[in-house]
């Protein structure tokens, strides 16, 4: 089982701030965990839509979506952070 946390707006949106999520498949990535919560639909599909800009660390290493993740890692989810 992998780890999710979201953040923030996302964690909003998404109505919960973590889960666990069994992957598809031995050689899962960043992005093949975007795609199956995409496939959720509804808010999923649009808080991971390609054109929302999402920020992901495993195990708290900011990386990009080729990223591999392995069965017990922690993935976050979070939005860019702006200041003022």
């Amino acid at each position: 089982m992998i780890n999710l946390l979201y953040f923030a707006r996302l964690r909003e949106a998404l109505q919960t701030g973590s889960e666990t999520l069994d992957p598809q498949s031995d050689s899962t990535t960043v992005a093949t965990i975007v795609d199956q919560l995409r496939a959720r639909g509804g808010v999923w599909q649009d808080v991971f839509a390609e054109n929302q800009t999402v920020l992901v660390a495993v195990n708290q290493e900011m990386c990009d979506l080729e990223a591999a993740v392995k069965d017990g890692d922690e993935v976050a989810f979070f939005p860019p952070v702006t200041g003022g």
